[in-house]
């Protein structure tokens, strides 16, 4: 019962007796004079006043020192990181790499005081940070229709993720994508019919020279990466082996046969890729005369291709020499059978054979396979700058004598001295005329550099389809209410003597019925 524990220099305050041990009453320990038998001390189960004052309060976790464990919600998190790393089939690294990433971000402050379906949102962006960290090429359209989520929420949440985590991305080409989206097209022998099937490899290079063009003819400016994808494997396919049964296969039948989502917008990049092939498949020396049009374009891709870069000179150069026919004086415009293109720029110089089968069944001995198509031993067109594109690089100009560098192009003349001392010696009676004739320049060149893409062959998407402007309302006169007011205004807000009398007469009866 009694303890023998006696402390040092303890003596009873009662009797004086240093015999003084510690008894274990329950849960309470007290020191109790074994001669006299009272209690010098007891413990205290609660604390004083000061304690309470000067305290601190201590977090569970860090007074029970146990480490915090995750919430429901991370669990779930977490989950959902494995099941998209083995529906997608990522290595053991990838998920490692997309389970720590999670971990990291939803213990951040960023992400602490979100709404539930950001925390949902976070687990398929950590998968597609780890995808961008690790090179596997998975793009977010992929991810989000896994999740069923909104690709925009998505983007923003990807943004914040790469912001708190302070990761450092590399830009992921559209070509580098190519190969695992064809992948995703079934078009194996066991699974469609013989005309339809295709192999990968042949699909994919074609593809790939495809995307090349598109990039080089701002259709992939801007654009979401699937739908030119899409459009451009379609092509791909159908240039492979142009026959009639797979002329007759639309673009949505062609998806639905090889098991692929039809996005939106792969119609009218299709259309695009189409209207770029028809303006360069019209180059050609043995399709003059022929009607090239988007339903039979994919015939001739090939050829296409493989002069790619000729062919876009020449459907440059056209374009500006169109141009300087129409802009030039009526005077100057050469008759029809003497436009003569400049020396050294013919068909023939830039390398194009006469015909097909010139270069596809009997090629020529010194042909080389540059992706020029220009054979040895051809005389190369003179270097001359390419005015009707726009680099990227390169800002909207104040006016089009800026984008078209070309002899053939007349510019705007302004008056010089001398016709400015001539308009000084007109009579005052003419000089009415003079300053219409100097407004006339200012209006056309505001006009043309309003509209100078429409003198370019490729440009962006955006310039030539841009946003409608919202009408500017004009705004009406400003009233104060402290105007005057006219002697007819004033008549009109007067009684006649007629309305007066009906007026009179309709109070009397009312009076009566009341």
């Amino acid at each position: 019962m009694m303890a023998t524990g006696q402390p040092v220099g303890q003596l009873c305050r009662e009797c004086g007796s240093s015999n003084v041990v510690e008894d274990d009453l329950y849960s309470q320990p007290q020191w109790v004079c074994a001669d006299c038998g009272s209690v010098l001390a007891e413990g205290r189960l609660t604390t004083d006043r000061t304690e309470e004052n000067q305290g601190t309060n201590v977090q569970y976790y860090k007074s029970t020192a146990v480490d915090k464990q995750p919430c429901y919600n991370q669990i779930k998190g977490l989950k959902r990181v494995r099941a998209l790393c083995r529906i997608l089939h990522f290595s053991p690294v990838v998920e490692e790499l997309a389970e720590s990433l999670f971990s990291q971000a939803y213990e951040h402050p960023s992400f602490l005081y979100v709404h539930q379906h950001k925390k949902e949102l976070l687990a398929g962006c950590s998968v597609l940070l780890s995808c961008r960290l690790n090179g596997w090429p998975i793009v977010m359209g992929t991810v989000a229709s896994l999740l069923e989520a909104d690709s925009c929420l998505m983007g923003t949440v990807f943004q914040d993720l790469v912001k708190c985590l302070n990761v450092e991305l590399s830009m992921v080409g559209i070509s580098e994508l190519l190969e695992g989206h064809c992948s995703s097209y079934h078009l194996s022998p066991s699974e469609v019919p013989e005309e339809y099937c295709e192999n990968p490899s042949r699909l994919v290079e074609r593809a790939a020279e495809l995307l090349e063009l598109a990039s080089e003819t701002w259709v992939v400016t801007g654009r979401h990466p699937v739908p030119v994808l899409v459009a451009s494997v379609y092509l791909a396919w159908l240039s492979l082996k142009p026959c009639s049964a797979r002329m007759r296969l639309s673009l949505g039948r062609f998806c639905k046969m090889a098991k692929v989502s039809v996005p939106g917008p792969a119609h009218r990049r299709l259309a695009e890729l189409k209207e770029v092939l028809c303006k360069l498949g019209k180059e050609l020396p043995w399709q003059r005369g022929v009607e090239v049009e988007p339903q039979n374009v994919f015939t001739i891709v090939e050829d296409i291709l493989k002069y790619r870069l000729t062919l876009l000179r020449l459907a440059l150069r056209t374009h500006e020499e169109s141009l300087a026919v129409k802009n030039a004086p009526a005077g100057n415009v050469l008759p029809a059978g003497n436009e003569n293109p400049p020396d050294g720029c013919s068909s023939n110089t830039l390398g194009l054979p006469t015909g097909p089968s010139s270069y596809t069944e009997n090629p020529p001995s010194g042909h080389t396979s540059s992706s020029e198509g220009l054979p040895a031993g051809s005389t190369p067109c003179p270097e001359r700058p390419l005015s009707g594109f726009m680099s990227s690089t390169e800002r909207p100009p104040n006016g089009p004598s800026k984008v078209l560098a070309n002899d053939h192009t007349p510019r705007t003349k302004y008056p010089s001295s001398s016709s400015a001392s001539h308009i000084e010696a007109l009579p005052l009676s003419d000089l009415s005329c003079v300053s219409q004739l100097e407004e006339e320049p200012k209006a056309s060149l505001a006009s043309e550099a309003e509209l100078w893409w429409k003198r370019l062959v490729f440009v962006p998407p955006c310039m030539k389809n841009p946003l409608k402007r919202a009408r500017t309302t004009e705004r009406g006169p400003d009233v104060t209410g402290d105007e005057e007011i006219s002697d007819s205004e004033i008549e009109g807000y007067l009684r006649t003597p007629q309305e007066v009398k009906e007026f009179a007469e309709m109070q009397k009866k009312l009076r009566c019925k009341n």
